[in-house]
């Protein structure tokens, strides 16, 4: 878990960093050694109950631990504590933030995308149908069953009306459902989701796209979790169809702080279109002087926002360049190698029913039993005997009948069916899989 070249090079950067202010009079702020001593040690002590988010053996929710390079430099970052909302707050960390968002539109393949850094997934998804909003007033936004809550709640919270997309069996949105949708007129943006939390699924945005241009309708993608994997070689056909039409929409969400590498939180959000920065326009008496140039404050809903994040990511990207065929592209498809392998090894145990064949880097799966409450009762019997051996796994409430598709003489004596589901996105994952099926299958029922 601890690296101590890793404190080895912070204190080395924090050095670094001090040559810069060698001009100013000497100021060290000063604190009680003994006291924080206590404090620290009882804070670390009360760490210890959380699941251990760094080890291949969590396999459970999507939280993947910050690449070392990323912890070093957003904690030297913190002796400065940069702002990344006006320029005079953090003028170098701005600059570096503006250089990642560059970098993350030309993945999308877009040159000059107007976008920054948000504090999550939510905020950049809060501002895209903030912007789809102000240019559908009173638009209808409309997402599958299986995107992400935040969706629905944010249409609330900006006062826009929502309506669930019905999926097909592998969890993807319906075309045909958009279409009835779209074809009442009251559609102002359709949410596809690259991929989805609960199934990894990557809604068809190809033929989205052919929706939205004959009805006019703007498309919003979110790709909080699933963003990076168009860099990856080893994607579907159909699959990398929806990536390569990412170029197409009209926003796009990404989180670094998912597979990007990234501490929590870092997400951002993308325009292809930089003239809806209009719509962000406000005047301030104190905040936007010290500069001529672009604050960020000046195209973000978020007023102050650690500038600790675009230092982290630059570095990261700077390590790990954002390109096909490269070092990082290379983990991304290690993750899709791992779901793909667990997914074939649960199907050859008798123990364990996958569902549909994972996407991205989850799967879905559940205990072998004759019926929907059995198997329910069995996948939280797993879920907790595996946390006994160290191995941490989710689960995932699905409809009966979307699992009866792929196990058709389950008997459905319940409407939902408790899965049990892996998040394979540590590259590590590909190499612990003997040890995750060896703990699976040590469950009596």
């Amino acid at each position: 878990m601890i690296n101590v070249a890793e404190l080895e090079l912070l204190q080395s950067a924090l050095a670094r960093l001090a040559e810069g202010y060698e001009q100013m009079p000497d100021f060290t702020p000063d604190f009680d050694v003994d006291k924080v001593t206590d404090v620290i040690g009882r804070v670390a002590e009360r760490m210890h109950d959380n699941y251990p988010y760094y080890h291949p053996l969590y396999a459970g929710q999507m939280l993947k631990p910050p690449h070392a390079i990323a912890r070093i430099a957003y904690a030297m970052s913190l002796w400065v504590n940069p702002n990344n909302h006006a320029l005079d707050g953090g003028k170098a960390s701005s600059a570096l933030e503006k250089e990642c968002v560059v970098e993350l539109g030309q993945m999308f393949g877009w040159d000059k995308p107007l976008g920054h850094l948000t504090g999550g997934g939510t905020m950049a998804n809060l501002e895209a149908l903030w912007i789809a909003g102000r240019l559908r007033p009173g638009k209808r936004i409309i997402a599958s069953e299986q995107a992400h809550y935040t969706h629905k709640r944010i249409s609330e919270v900006l006062g826009l009306p929502f309506s669930p997309i019905q999926v097909d069996y592998d969890g993807r949105l319906k075309l045909d459902h958009i279409e009835d949708l779209l074809a009442v007129d009251d559609v102002g943006t359709i949410v596809a989701t690259l991929g989805n939390t609960g199934l990894g699924a990557v809604d068809p945005l190809p033929e989205i796209l052919v929706l939205a241009k004959k009805y006019g309708v703007r498309v919003h993608a979110d790709a909080a979790y699933g963003g990076y994997f168009g860099l990856a070689n080893t994607l579907h056909d159909h699959t990398r169809a929806a990536y390569d039409s990412l170029t197409d929409v009209d926003s796009i969400v990404i989180d670094p702080h998912k597979h990007g590498l990234q501490p929590y939180g870092c997400g951002c959000v993308l325009f292809r279109d930089a003239d809806v920065g209009h719509f962000y326009k406000h005047d301030s008496p104190f905040t936007y002087f010290s500069s001529a140039e672009l604050h960020l404050g000046e195209i973000s809903l978020e007023c102050s926002r650690p500038g600790a994040s675009a230092v982290a990511l630059w570095a990261t990207q700077q390590l790990y360049p954002l390109q096909k065929g490269g070092e990082f592209a290379a983990w991304l498809d290690r993750s899709l190698t791992a779901a793909r392998d667990f997914h074939q090894s649960l199907a050859a145990s008798p123990m364990y029913q996958p569902l549909m064949p994972p996407e991205l880097d989850i799967v879905v799966y559940f205990p072998t039993a004759a019926d929907a409450i059995t198997a329910s009762k069995r996948s939280r019997e797993v879920f907790a005997h595996a946390a006994q051996h160290h191995l941490h796994l989710a689960m995932i409430e699905l409809p009966v009948d979307l699992v009866r598709h792929y196990v058709p003489d389950l008997t459905a004596n319940a409407d939902t069916l408790t899965c049990l589901r892996s998040v394979l996105m540590k590259p590590e994952h590909a190499d612990w899989l003997a040890s995750i099926i060896n703990i699976l299958e040590s469950y009596e029922p």
